[in-house]
């Protein structure tokens, strides 16, 4: 896998996607090992109704103890955080996750480009940002925001996508560091695990 660029000292990695995704997060969390040295948040269109189930089945399979997001809750390294249906999520100055409520973005909230944004602005050169499947625009701009601050941008290669539009629509709008079949993304994690890359 050729490095295109180089991050040092990964402080998080945020993971978006939509329809499709969670059959790649479910092919990606269980197989990463703890301890980890960073904090990765996972961002992903769902149903209002939804409630706690995206956490608890994330839970059962993750390795990672998945925290439970709540408003000004301390984001810490090591540790698993799933942004709650109908809100946006959103990284604070003071190292806290904070809510929102705002209108939707691109038809969704949680939007995947506000929290990217949010995170690139907080964490720029120490961010890692993953675009998995789904079938709108989302997560383009957020992409690009980490990229111009910084961070490390990648995309699920749209061939390995249940839902290919989203990562082909970031590939078509962007200039991704890295675009990853699912495996490879899972190694990839793994890799910043292990070293400063």
């Amino acid at each position: 896998m050729e490095k295109n660029k180089r991050i040092t000292n990964c402080k998080v990695v945020i993971i978006g996607g939509s329809a499709g995704s969670l059959q790649a997060l479910l092919q990606i969390l269980p197989f990463i090992e703890k301890p980890i040295s960073f904090a990765v948040v996972i961002v992903v269109h769902r149903k209002n109704s939804d409630e706690q189930t995206l956490e608890s089945l994330i839970a059962l399979k993750s390795k990672i103890i998945v925290k439970e997001v709540e408003d000004k809750v301390k984001l810490e390294s090591g540790f698993l955080y799933i942004a709650p249906s109908n809100y946006h999520l959103l990284f604070e100055k003071d190292g806290t996750l904070s809510l929102d409520t705002s209108e939707k973005v691109n038809y969704s909230r949680p939007s995947i480009d506000v929290s990217f944004e949010s995170a690139a602005e907080i964490y720029s050169e120490h961010l890692v940002g993953i675009l998995l499947s789904g079938s709108n625009s989302d997560g383009t701009i957020g992409l690009r925001a980490i990229q111009a601050a910084g961070g490390i941008s990648v995309v699920q290669n749209p061939l390995s996508a249940e839902m290919p539009f989203m990562p082909n629509n970031a590939i078509l709008h962007t200039v991704p560091d890295f675009v990853l079949k699912t495996e490879e993304i899972l190694e990839f994690i793994k890799e910043i695990n292990i070293t400063d890359f």
